[in-house]
């Protein structure tokens, strides 16, 4: 046999087998456990620091309880992402880490819900601080952000491994997903906005558990037969194979040997090294996505709280107003969500008409305005009287609502556009698409830990309200819009000419992924084992 018909033979081995497209239809199936695990972060937004609060803890330390999010996410998304990326699991490489983060949420929100039950068994008495019922809740709660990044980062990449490197296909699935999304803070702020659950669920209703943790514990228990649901038709629409059967034909020992010897080195490099070859622009979306989330966690943290503390001038030891407050703020988040599933049907129409960066600049301006907006009511919710029943006037009520609902805008586009940015912008890097959503991730938590540390302390030192804080997210979210209006700009017709270069990049790397062979020839690029030395000078290409 001649030298060429054996590399012809071995490049027809281990190159990757062509996928047909997945359908649009099964697309929107797999997009659907969004709903799930959104119904259960939306209650988790808009009711668990209020509850946090009536356990006893002040409102200092409340936002420290959510700095479990951002080192869970700092450690966990981009590990989970890595390891599905590498997962050679006969059910697949995502569909394992979505079952089993869909499994712990389930056992994190039975937890949250029957906290003050279990500080009860422990030894808390009395209607004043119930510290073992803190710790318990603390426990669920730190458990419920692990799993959720556990969850969704596998999602958005099997969205990613689905769309393959269709751009419009990309956008359209994560525009599916932001939909599914929206419908979960739907369902979930309706859920927690109505506050007789305790007589329909009588059982919930306990000697240590009152009628707002009944309320709370009954939406968790919805939360887990929706999640069940969503995860069931996500993964059977999903339909994964092991990798190494929908990657590449079977391979000889000796090349698994030569491939897997290589998918470890380039683990290491893409854990420890990934961030020195990412080229400005990812480098800009990572920024902007920071900005961005530095101007959302405080609202994000504080919605309801806001509601029922500066709106209903209403105190979490009082309970009465105050619960009130929070339940108007639940019903503006459901709007919110409604504005949200909304904006997100006419996303890809948007992005492709205006670009995405300049959506991206648009919706982090409108978001700022909104901040300020919420420092106006709050400074007229203090100035005016309030009637006889101790409740705020109807105008401000409706410009609160108002407010709310309009931010649902920018959150529709946060969810989306920065994600299908990334898995843009690193497909040809080589990265996958795990990595990539755990590498994003990382331009989340960061903000996460700044906001969670220093917004209770920056509060507190202005009388306990949370003007200060929405004071700081409004000046990021201004300055965020700037860089992604101007660098970001993904016209479609732009797109094409300036990713020509980053194919031709894609072709290298993807000769180094068959090093063993003498010479392989992929496109116009030509290579052989000898290039698998140059790896730096190929990422940088």
């Amino acid at each position: 046999m001649t030298n060429t018909e054996r590399d012809h033979r071995e490049r027809s081995r281990v190159q990757p087998m062509a996928r047909p497209k997945v359908p649009l239809k099964r697309l929107f199936r797999v997009a659907s456990v969004a709903c799930g695990v959104q119904f259960g972060w939306a209650l988790q937004l808009s009711l668990l620091t209020p509850y946090v609060q009536e356990l006893g803890v002040s409102h200092a330390w409340a936002s420290l309880i959510w700095l479990c999010g951002p080192i869970s996410g700092l450690v966990v998304q981009p590990l989970v992402g890595h390891l599905s990326d590498r997962c050679h699991s006969r059910f697949g490489r995502r569909t394992p880490f979505i079952f089993v983060g869909a499994v712990s949420i389930a056992v994190a929100v039975l937890t949250i819900g029957h906290a003050a039950d279990i500080g009860w068994v422990l030894g808390d008495r009395g209607g004043g601080k119930r510290p073992r019922a803190v710790v318990v809740f603390v426990l669920g709660f730190w458990l419920l952000d692990v799993a959720n990044n556990v969850i969704q980062g596998p999602c958005r990449a099997l969205l990613g491994d689905l769309s393959g490197k269709d751009q419009r296909r990309t956008r359209i699935a994560n525009a599916y997903f932001s939909l599914f999304m929206a419908v979960g803070n739907i369902l979930g702020y309706a859920t927690g906005s109505y506050s007789g659950w305790h007589t329909i669920l009588p059982f919930t209703l306990t000697s240590s558990c009152s009628i707002n943790c009944a309320n709370l514990k009954s939406a968790f228990l919805l939360d887990i037969v929706l999640l069940a649901l969503t995860t069931y038709i996500s993964i059977s629409a999903a339909q994964e194979m092991p990798s190494n059967s929908c990657d590449q034909p079977a391979l000889s020992l000796e090349e698994r040997e030569l491939l897997s010897g290589h998918d470890q080195e380039a683990s290491l490099w893409e854990l420890l090294g990934s961030f020195r070859y990412l080229p400005l622009k990812v480098w800009m979306v990572l920024i902007v996505t920071a900005l961005t989330w530095i101007g959302w966690f405080p609202f994000l943290m504080f919605d309801t709280d806001w509601m029922g503390r500066e709106v209903y001038r209403g105190t979490p030891e009082e309970g009465k107003i105050y619960h009130t407050g929070v339940t108007m703020g639940a019903f503006g988040l459901m709007l919110n969500s409604v504005v949200l599933g909304l904006t997100s049907v006419v996303m890809e129409k948007l992005c492709r008409k205006w670009g995405a960066g300049l959506v991206w600049g648009v919706s982090n301006v409108l978001m700022s305005f909104c901040f300020g907006v919420m420092l106006i009511i709050s400074f007229l919710a203090k100035s005016v009287e309030f009637s006889h029943s101790g409740l705020p006037p109807v105008g401000i009520v409706i410009a609160a609502l108002l407010v709310f609902s309009a931010l649902g805008v920018p959150l529709a586009v946060t969810y989306s556009v920065p994600y299908a940015m990334i898995s843009t912008y690193t497909v040809s890097l080589g990265l996958g698409q795990g990595l990539s959503m755990g590498i994003l991730n990382l331009a989340i938590v960061f903000p996460q830990v700044i906001v969670s540390v220093g917004s209770g302390p920056l509060d507190q030192l202005a009388g306990g309200g949370n003007s200060p804080a929405f004071a700081v997210a409004a000046v990021a979210a201004l300055v965020g819009g700037l860089p992604s209006w101007v660098f970001l700009d993904l016209k479609l017709r732009g797109f094409e000419a300036s990713t020509k270069k980053s194919t031709q990049r894609s072709l290298l790397v993807s000769c180094l992924d068959h090093a063993k062979l003498s010479v392989c020839q992929i496109g116009t690029c030509e290579c052989s084992s000898s290039l698998k030395a140059d790896q730096n000078w190929v990422l940088s290409f």
